[in-house]
């Protein structure tokens, strides 16, 4: 996949990245899109005049590419400034009645967890939390005897949650701190097949979306977020929102407006014009117009990730004194390339600040906004896990470069 490294400027330096869970480069024809915008259309929308009709066209032309990238109508999706944003919107705009039930994943990123304990809270729903149980993976080798600990959210540990009152079920497509793909369709299945078939099923797809295409009929789920920012774009996130969503919201917009789409539901004017203009450069980099969802690139792009992922794995396994969270198979089918992990006799802050301060390369430490499941369920402090994320337009060589850093500034302390 190296040949699309000249698609990033940023790439051109000698900088590595390895924090794209946190965000990604940006394409070069996206900054040129948005750069373009601002210096030719940068005028209110739905004018007459030749360059406010121009100007809508092109905000018009970013809504489409964004619906017709995850199979929806464009009356079903909306922009915002983050996913976080997005799905505090929906939480006003939903109504449930006193004593309902929402399930929350506890293992999810915040940004899917406080708005629905905010919503149980104003309308007095009953929570029940989705807590899998930490599954531990057999030792890597003989000479590593640390299992993993690998959590999964699973429709056989949420089907026994689900009640006839049950009206709301959260989950997290991919773990930003385990790597690890969910069954999502295989999720929102169980919820038709339970009690209560019409439950809202909302997915964060924040750490899916930069790695595999996205449908969101296929995956039949009712509400669906991420973040165009780690997809290679602009800072912009996305919801999409079902029919059957959508009639469970009342309008958060101006009185006169219709509520017709969830644009006008919920987006309240968050689409920053610019940067919506740009969208159609992401998607036709991901899928060219010729392409379906299942184009060459992202059959490559998983692929060569999974090489990635592998070589790291492999060797974070190799060593007695670190332990991985989450699959360590290095599957593409089983998880992304954001892996985490901590070394013995190491606080995961003082092995980036070690790698760092001797190498161009930028990774993270922390909890990233899932401490539920770093200090809950993994038992982890503050210190949360050091986390290596990586995407397509990364390379073998900088892995490499990766682990000769690991081995010569993180030496195994006795």
């Amino acid at each position: 996949m190296s040949k699309f490294r000249s698609e990033f400027p940023a790439l051109a330096g000698e900088q590595i990245f390895f924090d794209n869970a946190g965000g990604s480069q940006t394409l070069g024809t996206v900054i040129e899109a948005i750069r373009d915008y601002l210096s030719r259309t940068n005028v209110q929308l739905g004018a007459t005049y030749k360059t406010g009709k121009l100007a809508t066209e092109r905000y018009d032309a970013g809504f489409a590419a964004g619906a017709r990238y995850v199979n929806a109508a464009t009356s079903e999706i909306a922009f915002g400034a983050s996913t976080t944003q997005l799905f505090r919107n929906v939480s006003f705009a939903l109504e449930f009645a006193e004593g309902d039930e929402i399930v929350i994943s506890s293992i999810d990123h915040e940004a899917n967890i406080a708005p629905w304990l905010d919503l149980a809270r104003r309308q007095k729903l009953v929570i029940k939390w989705w807590t899998p149980e930490v599954t531990f993976l057999p030792p890597s080798s003989s000479s590593n005897p640390n299992p993993n600990p690998n959590p999964q959210p699973l429709p056989s540990n949420l089907t026994p949650l689900l009640t006839s009152r049950t009206r709301l079920v959260t989950c997290t497509h991919v773990s930003n701190v385990l790597g690890s793909i969910h069954p999502i369709a295989a999720i929102a299945a169980a919820v038709r097949a339970g009690p209560s078939p019409d439950a809202l099923v909302v997915v964060d797809g924040v750490s899916y979306a930069p790695h595999r295409a996205l449908d969101v009929r296929a995956l039949d789920v009712d509400v669906y977020a991420f973040s165009w920012y780690k997809v290679y774009g602009p800072h912009i996130a996305m919801l999409y929102a079902s029919p059957r969503a959508q009639g469970q919201m009342r309008s958060l917009g101006h009185f006169f407006k219709k509520g017709d789409t969830l644009e006008e539901k919920v987006g309240l004017a968050g689409a920053s014009y610019e940067l919506l203009h740009s969208i159609p450069a992401v998607t036709n980099y991901l899928i060219p117009s010729s392409s379906s969802s299942s184009s060459p690139f992202w059959v490559d792009a998983a692929a060569h990730e999974e090489v990635l992922q592998t070589r790291l794995l492999q060797y974070l396994t190799g060593r007695p004194d670190v332990t991985v969270y989450g699959d360590v198979t290095g599957s593409s089918e089983a998880r992304v390339a954001t892996v985490s992990f901590r070394v013995a006799g190491w606080p995961s802050r003082d092995v980036v600040a070690a790698i760092e301060t001797k190498a161009d390369i930028g990774f993270r430490w922390g909890g990233f906004y899932s401490e539920r499941l770093v200090r809950d369920l993994l038992g982890l402090d503050e210190d949360g896990v050091v986390r290596v994320s990586l995407v397509h337009y990364n390379t073998e060589d900088e892995v490499k470069k990766f682990i000769h850093a690991m081995e010569t500034y993180v030496p195994k302390k006795a």
